[in-house]
C-alpha cells in the first residue's frame, strides 16, 4: 500500500533545526515564521560558504571581494527571477523581510 507524502513530510528532513525533539520527545514543530523563519540545509551551507570565502557589499565592485559577491548576488537574483518567471531580472528586489518588502 502506497501512502501519499505531505509537503511537510518531504521538506522536513531538509531543516537541521526540526530534526530536534522537545517536551520529552516530541518532534519539533515550529509555528513562529512571522518572527524568523528556518533553513534548509543547503542555505545555510550556502550562506556559510559566502560568509567564509567571499563577503563584502554588493553596491560597486571596488575590489576583488566586492566583485566576487557582486556576482553571486547578480546570479542569485537571476535564479530567483527565473524560478518566478519574471521578464527582468532587475524586477526582483530582495528586502530583509516581508514588512520591509511591502513598506
Amino acid at each position: 500500500k502506497q501512502h501519499a507524502q505531505s509537503l511537510g513530510d518531504a521538506v522536513r528532513p531538509d531543516f537541521p533545526l526540526l530534526h530536534r525533539t522537545v517536551q520529552g520527545g516530541k518532534p519539533l514543530v515550529y509555528l513562529d515564521s512571522g518572527a524568523t523563519s528556518q533553513k534548509p540545509q543547503v542555505v545555510l551551507d550556502t550562506l556559510a560558504k559566502f560568509y567564509s570565502h567571499t563577503n563584502s557589499h554588493v553596491v560597486a565592485p571596488v575590489h576583488e571581494l566586492s566583485a566576487e559577491s557582486c556576482v553571486v548576488f547578480r546570479e542569485a537574483r537571476e535564479k530567483v527571477a527565473r524560478f518566478m518567471n519574471a521578464k527582468d531580472a532587475r524586477e526582483i528586489v530582495f528586502t530583509r523581510n516581508a514588512t520591509e518588502g511591502v513598506n
